[in-house]
């Protein structure tokens, strides 16, 4: 056993009702004039900033284009904000940690589904077509919100695929060396699964998928990426394939063993697909996506996913 670990910096605030602290929080950092990124589900963390709200910027993107980061980033810097708070899933935060790394401004992240990025220091942005990702300390959320409530009106498809796209974390994490991150991504498999086993959409189960997508999060801020998660960039950011569906469609396909099952039959018990066929991928492209994505299993994974039987 050979390890090395460094707890995350991020201050985590769990519960029900807890957007009501944001105010607090962004005080709590110093600031003043307070940037929201926010579509839906922003009304309501803009009242809880009052006169700290200074602008707000609803044009954030899946996988992060680096263009649609300049325009906000003008916004940031036209009215001097000093501080980053962001409401929504990965495209908000995504654009939330280019434009703190890139100004040097404290950010709040208030997730509203499954994903658990926000609690990393990994990020991957969009540039001519090719999707990159980075990892540095500076990117990580200097605070997230968890507000359970916010998850409730969450549709079921995003609930299932974005809660899947958390478990591919946490499958990338178990059996690592370090005791604790096995340990905690064995903890966020169980509650996911369990909590997609049933009605996903009491507010239990959203309290167990919320949580563990927090500590799935954790563990891929502790390990390494691989193979999965290159795909998956690959896929999302040279072909347009939509994030957590396409971490849905390859996670049978890249999962061990004992889980291919059971993750293959609930993502198809809520019709999620199960294929990147399904997704709108083209036969011909797999070969190019192998080459991207620079791995020998490469085109064996992609080629696996996009024949998945249950697609017909």
């Amino acid at each position: 056993m050979s390890f090395t670990f460094e707890p995350a910096r991020t201050r985590v605030v769990f519960g029900r009702g807890t957007a009501a602290t944001v105010r607090a929080e962004a005080e709590r950092l110093g600031a003043a004039r307070v940037l929201l990124i926010a579509r839906h589900g922003g009304d309501r963390v803009a009242a809880e900033l009052g006169p700290l709200l200074t602008a707000r910027f609803t044009g954030a993107a899946m996988h992060t284009p680096v263009e649609v980061t300049e325009r906000a980033l003008a916004l940031l810097r036209e009215h001097s904000a000093d501080c980053v708070v962001s409401v929504g899933g990965g495209s908000s935060t995504g654009l939330s940690k280019a434009l703190s790394v890139r100004a040097g401004v404290p950010q709040i992240i208030i997730p509203t589904t499954y994903a658990g990025s926000e609690v990393t220091p990994v990020l991957g942005e969009t540039a001519s077509g090719l999707k990159k990702t980075r990892r540095d300390a500076a990117i990580q959320p200097d605070t997230v919100i968890y507000d359970v409530d916010l998850t409730l009106d969450l549709p079921i498809d995003v609930t299932v695929t974005s809660a899947l796209n958390a478990l591919a974390h946490a499958v990338g994490a178990r059996g690592n060396e370090n005791p604790l991150i096995d340990a905690i991504a064995t903890r966020a498999i169980d509650g996911i699964l369990s909590a997609l086993g049933g009605n996903p959409s009491t507010v239990e189960a959203r309290t167990a998928l919320l949580s563990s997508a927090w500590l799935a999060g954790t563990c891929l801020a502790s390990v390494p990426m691989g193979l999965h998660h290159k795909l998956a960039h690959v896929l999302g950011g040279s072909f347009g394939l939509p994030h957590a569906a396409t971490h849905t469609a390859l996670l049978s396909h890249t999962a061990p063993v004992d889980l291919v099952e059971q993750v293959h039959d609930t993502a198809a018990r809520f019709g999620a697909a199960t294929s990147l066929r399904q997704l709108g991928m083209a036969e011909s492209d797999l070969s190019r996506a192998a080459e991207i994505a620079e791995h020998p299993d490469a085109l064996r994974v992609l080629t696996s996913a996009w024949r998945d039987a249950s697609s017909g």
